[in-house]
C-alpha cells in the first residue's frame, strides 16, 4: 500500500462549459506515450466524480511527487480561471472529505503549489479554501 503524504488538486484547462471526462483525459494522456489517466479521480460539471486511476497506483500528475499522492482533476480551469461548478465544488469537499479520513495527515495542496510548476492550477488557492477539511 502507498503512503499518502498529498491531496492534490488539478484542473482539465477545459474551455468553459465543455463536458469532457475521465475518458477524454485518458485518451490525452495516452497520445502523450502515458500508460493510463494522471489522474484517480475526475470531477465533471454536474459533480458525478470519476475514478481515473486505481488509488493503488501511483499517478502521473506531479512530478517528483507522484509516488505519495493522490490527483483530482476538476473538469474545467481554462486559462487559469476558476470554472468549478457549485457541484463542482460540493463533490471536491465530499471527496476530500472521504480521502482525509482515509489519509489523516495528508496534505490537500493544488498543483500549482509545487516548486517549479509554471502554471496556475488550479484557478484557486486549494490550501487554504480547504485548510479545514
Amino acid at each position: 500500500m502507498r503512503i499518502i503524504k498529498e491531496l492534490v488538486i488539478h484542473c482539465s484547462d477545459s474551455p468553459l462549459g465543455r463536458d469532457d471526462d475521465a475518458s477524454d483525459i485518458k485518451r490525452w494522456h495516452l497520445a502523450r506515450g502515458w500508460r493510463d489517466i494522471g489522474y484517480h479521480y475526475v470531477i465533471l460539471l454536474d459533480g458525478t466524480i470519476q475514478s481515473g486511476r486505481p488509488v493503488e497506483q501511483s499517478g502521473a500528475h506531479v512530478i517528483g511527487h507522484n509516488l505519495n499522492s493522490i490527483g483530482i482533476c476538476y473538469i474545467g480551469g481554462e486559462d487559469g480561471r476558476d470554472t468549478r461548478t457549485e457541484e463542482q465544488k460540493r463533490s471536491l469537499e465530499v471527496l476530500l472529505g472521504m480521502l482525509r479520513r482515509m489519509y489523516w495527515d495528508a496534505e490537500i495542496l493544488g498543483h500549482r503549489d509545487f516548486e517549479n510548476v509554471y502554471k496556475a492550477c488550479p484557478g484557486f488557492n486549494a490550501r487554504e479554501e480547504y485548510e479545514g477539511i
